[in-house]
């Protein structure tokens, strides 16, 4: 078995300590560099791509001697150059040291590429940061969400950032504005979530009480105003679309929610001057893993949406 790969013939490729862990999507976009995202996420999904011999997800996390199998990775050259450009990163850096970089992700920006979309962060920023020999998400925020979003410089920082997750010790909260007023001032939603793919092709969340995973949010209000309430939200797990599926099931709807929203509300906030998703991931906190010092990381509101809000007429 050789590491020498080739785009044009079938690969067996040996995980090695430097892979470890890491997602299987992530790893082939390292390997092979001018191949779309889009395209590896294909042929992971269509069962081209074994580890082990078996069929996995993109998000299966590759251990150290794991045998993958990569097909020829032939592109369609019809395609005009410029669908491969990516532009330099232009984001507020919140904080920064030689393991992590966290930035404040705006509304409409992907996180990485794939499933139509040719860039995201990722992209964009190892694109920028050229000198940095490792970059990798910590974590993730769907692309119609803004906020505080971790990358992690070392392989060691994104290890122990991931275990300080799956332990339950990152905080993370976020602020949204849902449709209607709530009762309650706060709320603990302990919901099952399961994925699942609709007849057009599109990724979807529901609750699911028999085959979903088990996902916990605390919801706090922070004002009530006429026809909205604005609520922190915080992740007490980190399942797909978590916050957007437990207001939707609450009744409490984001506002300008496209895919798990009120429609006919989202059209009067919309007219109102909300164009967007009101949900950004605000503040994180977690001790840093290497440093041993607490971080305690906030992206302020976004003018559109803070402005948004002084528009509202408050309940008292």
């Amino acid at each position: 078995m050789t590491n020498e790969l080739s785009k044009n013939i079938v690969n067996l490729y040996l995980v090695s300590e430097n892979d470890e862990n890491q997602r299987l999507d992530n790893l082939l976009t390292k390997l092979f560099k001018d191949v779309p995202k889009s395209h590896i996420y294909r042929i992971i999904r269509g069962g081209e791509v074994r580890v082990n011999k078996k069929r996995v997800e993109v998000n299966y996390k590759v251990q150290l001697n794991d045998s993958v199998r990569i097909p020829p990775l032939f592109i369609n050259q019809t395609k005009s150059p410029a669908t491969n450009y990516i532009p330099q990163a232009n984001f507020t850096v919140l904080y920064e040291d030689e393991y992590y970089l966290i930035i404040n992700k705006p509304n409409g920006v992907a996180c990485h590429g794939g499933s139509g979309i040719s860039f995201g962060v990722i992209e964009q920023l190892r694109n920028s940061l050229t000198t940095l020999k490792f970059l990798e998400l910590a974590h993730r925020l769907d692309r119609e969400t803004s906020g505080v979003l971790i990358l992690a410089k070392k392989r060691i920082a994104l290890v122990q950032l991931q275990e300080i997750i799956r332990l339950g010790n990152l905080s993370k909260q976020y602020l949204a504005l849902t449709c209607g007023q709530w009762q309650e001032t706060s709320k603990h939603v302990k919901l099952p979530l399961y994925k699942y793919v609709t007849k057009d092709g599109e990724r979807r969340v529901k609750v699911d009480h028999e085959h979903g995973q088990e996902s916990y949010t605390i919801f706090k209000v922070v004002q009530k105003f006429v026809d909205s309430t604005l609520v922190n939200a915080n992740l007490k797990t980190g399942r797909t679309h978590q916050i957007r599926v437990h207001l939707q099931h609450l009744g409490h709807p984001i506002v300008g929610d496209e895919k798990y929203g009120n429609f006919d509300l989202n059209k009067k906030f919309y007219k109102d001057g909300c164009k967007r998703m009101f949900l950004h991931a605000y503040k994180v906190e977690f001790m840093h893993p290497i440093l041993n010092t607490k971080l305690s990381i906030e992206a302020p509101l976004p003018n559109n949406l803070a402005q948004f809000l002084t528009q509202q007429h408050k309940v008292l």
